[in-house]
């Protein structure tokens, strides 16, 4: 599994980076997480709204920091 985190690298950008790389330690998994900060890739993926969660390149979360409560219920529904 791949967790993309979109964006510039906002405060935002780096809250939504770390919730989700909490849910993904209590949750033990074994993933790849990556920061997408090329805009023109971000709007490729169809996000005009930053920051953004993506799991294996399908788009979850658009415009919000999740807490790792919220990242966990993502993942679980994948």
């Amino acid at each position: 599994m791949k967790l993309q985190i979109l964006g510039g690298g906002c405060t935002k950008c780096k809250l939504l980076e770390e919730s989700t790389r909490k849910a993904v330690e209590e949750l033990s998994l074994d993933c790849e997480i990556v920061k997408v900060t090329d805009m023109d890739e971000i709007l490729d993926m169809g996000v005009m709204m930053t920051p953004a969660l993506a799991i294996d390149g399908d788009v979850k979360s658009t415009g919000k920091v999740l807490t790792p409560e919220q990242v966990k219920e993502i993942i679980a529904a994948v």
